[in-house]
């Protein structure tokens, strides 16, 4: 059936990609005249393009129905934080669910406008229900879910084809713009935000002041990458006025040639590897490593894999954060350097290492009860155990976690114990002058941990982007998807191309018969964004739960240092009252004695004037 190309591409499912369409209608330039530099172009009725990528090109932002201020564009990286207000258009059936929101990327939490009963589980109206993945159980195509019934997760399925009314639950989450674009708006329809604040430079700020706080409606338009028969590529904006016609069943796929992004290629199944490619599109993100994958270079895709990579942050003040990640492969050396805990609890967390713990204490901390030790500034501690200690708080018998040291050195230490709610800082001694590996360092250490590059990697992709920082910072272990790539000219040099960050077009050739690698003979090193860091930590890590939290510090012991402190604030008030009291006196004593001055005559002084 006949749509305008709008209501096409909102009702498009990218998961259905590519998709096939005929022009039936739309601009006429005395035939069909295509600019390949990716701009938008003039179209003739009975052109055939394919669609292989669609994108958000611009948000259009109107405020409701009750303000006046008229509509503006926004871009996909509009500087902006927002809260998503709950969708009150209902979801008909768990098809139209999973066929809208991207289950397995997010986990999204509907309620059900009536009783649901499923098997032994009865879900009441209004309850929660975290719907996970879409799986084939016993054939039927079905989405796992999660509610909490009486404090306990129970694990349900419901089918495709059951039909009910389903609202979205109430988020107070804070989202940036992309986010919003990538996990909030269903592919065909608005989204309602709140725009809370606006990072980045004061005019921008000046200029949407007046959104701040107020209700918009976020609508996407949408770019789409496309295909001719031939082999160009060009862009359309989906509010072009052209009528199209999706004859993706009826043509053969072999009018087009076989063009891939990264993620295509990814997608392929393991057996189809290696194969021989040539870059119709380089990366856009520009890389030393990555210059020689531009357009016309021919390149064996040996397999795609899983490989592990440790995001690490530069510690530098000043200047903005430069991110890395790292791969487990990476053979240059790094030397440890302190680290900063703020807590006994965090030792607690990295006495767990192979090495012995020692800290010098940076606040001192005095304890109300006589099975604790208190501290003070410059104290030097060695972390020992965790133990339970029995205190008597209140009159009250009560466990607590504490976590054992050694304080001082040699004949004058002495075996303390410390709970740990303790706040205050602790800063790492390192008497560690070893040279470790990366994979070395995550084995035998807590993450985050602080290091220093000491001997460069000579088989990186390019330079070693890491021998020129000063401290890094590794903060976390995650798994990532790759392509292991070669040139022609040279296919004993193999290295990873990250799938997810670097979109390259390719033209398969057809499989490739030489010899293949298993493993990278050459470091692939990134230096990656703000918006990509928080992306890798975010989404790419699938740790469900945040890890636990420290224990709060008890209420009695809080209110103690606030007495304590109010004491020190009196005798600090009175000792102040008491030296003015003094000069007060001196003064008028030396004025009884026709003295006077400013400043108090020495003990001589007075003896020569008496």
């Amino acid at each position: 059936m006949t749509a305008t190309l709008q209501a096409f591409v909102q009702s498009l499912d990218p998961k259905t990609l590519p998709r096939v369409l005929q022009i039936q209608s739309g601009f006429y330039h005395g035939g069909s005249l295509y600019d390949l530099a990716g701009n938008e172009c003039s179209l003739s009725t009975g052109d055939i393009i394919k669609i292989t990528e669609i994108k958000v090109k611009k948000v259009i932002a109107s405020c409701n129905e009750y303000t006046k201020m008229p509509a503006a564009e926004l871009s996909p990286d509009f500087p902006g934080l927002f809260t998503v207000v709950a969708d009150k258009k209902p979801y008909n059936s768990i098809q139209e669910i999973a066929q809208t929101l991207p289950i397995g990327s997010l986990q999204p939490t509907l309620y059900s406008n009536s009783k649901l009963h499923v098997g032994d589980i009865t879900i009441d109206k209004g309850t929660e229900i975290i719907f996970n993945s879409v799986e084939e159980i016993n054939g039927i195509k079905s989405v796992r879910c999660t509610v909490i019934i009486g404090g306990a997760n129970l694990s349900l399925v419901l089918p495709m084809s059951h039909i009910g009314e389903f609202y979205e639950c109430h988020d107070e989450k804070i989202y940036t713009m992309k986010e919003i674009l990538d996990w909030k708006i269903p592919r065909n329809r608005t989204r309602t935000v709140i725009l809370k604040d606006i990072t980045g430079n004061s005019s921008q700020k000046h200029f949407y002041s007046a959104f701040i706080k107020g209700m918009l409606v976020l609508k996407p338009v949408y770019e789409i990458k496309t295909l001719t028969q031939y082999g160009g590529f060009f862009n359309l904006s989906s509010d072009l006025d052209v009528e199209v016609l999706d004859i993706t069943q009826h043509c053969h796929i072999k009018l087009f040639t076989q063009i891939l992004n990264t993620h295509d290629m990814f997608q392929k199944t393991t057996n189809e590897f290696p194969l021989l490619a040539e870059i119709l599109e380089g990366p856009l993100k520009y890389c030393k490593a990555y210059k020689a994958l531009r357009c016309g270079k021919k390149i064996i895709v040996h397999k795609k894999y899983q490989a592990d990579r440790i995001i690490a942050t530069e510690s530098s003040s000043g200047t903005p954060k430069r991110h890395f990640l790292i791969p487990s492969c990476y053979s240059g050396k790094f030397k440890r350097r302190p680290r900063y805990f703020p807590t006994v609890y965090d030792l607690n967390i990295a006495k767990k290492e192979r090495v012995e713990l020692y800290v010098v204490a940076t606040k001192s901390f005095h304890s109300i009860h006589e099975e604790f030790s208190s501290l003070n500034v410059g104290d030097m501690l060695q972390v020992k155990e965790l133990k339970s200690c029995e205190i008597f708080c209140e009159g009250t018998k009560t466990v607590v976690d504490t976590l054992e040291f050694t304080k001082g050195k040699d004949e004058n230490c002495v075996n303390i114990i410390l709970p740990l709610y303790v706040e205050g800082g602790f800063m790492e001694i390192v008497h560690d002058d070893k040279q470790y590996s990366i994979s070395e360092l995550c084995k035998n250490f807590q993450l985050p941990l602080n290091v220093k590059v000491s001997v460069r990697d000579l088989f990186t992709v390019g330079e070693d982007l890491l021998a020129n920082t000063s401290v890094l910072t590794l903060e976390e272990q995650i798994t990532d998807s790759y392509l292991l790539v070669s040139l022609c000219d040279k296919p004993e040099d193999v290295w990873e191309i990250p799938v997810f960050r670097l979109n390259i077009s390719f033209q398969i050739m057809g499989p490739f018969n030489g010899k293949v690698s298993s493993s990278p003979t050459k470091t692939n090193l990134e230096e990656i964004n703000e918006e990509e860091y928080f992306m890798v930590r975010r989404y790419e890590n699938h740790v469900q739960f945040p890890p636990p939290r420290p224990p709060k510090t008890p209420s009695y012991v809080k209110k103690y240092k606030a007495i304590i402190q109010e004491e020190m604030l009196k005798k600090t008030e009175n000792t102040e009252q008491t030296i003015e009291n003094n000069q007060k006196d001196s003064i008028q004593a030396c004025n009884e004695g026709g003295i006077y001055s400013r400043t108090m005559p020495c003990k001589d002084a007075v003896s020569e004037q008496q």
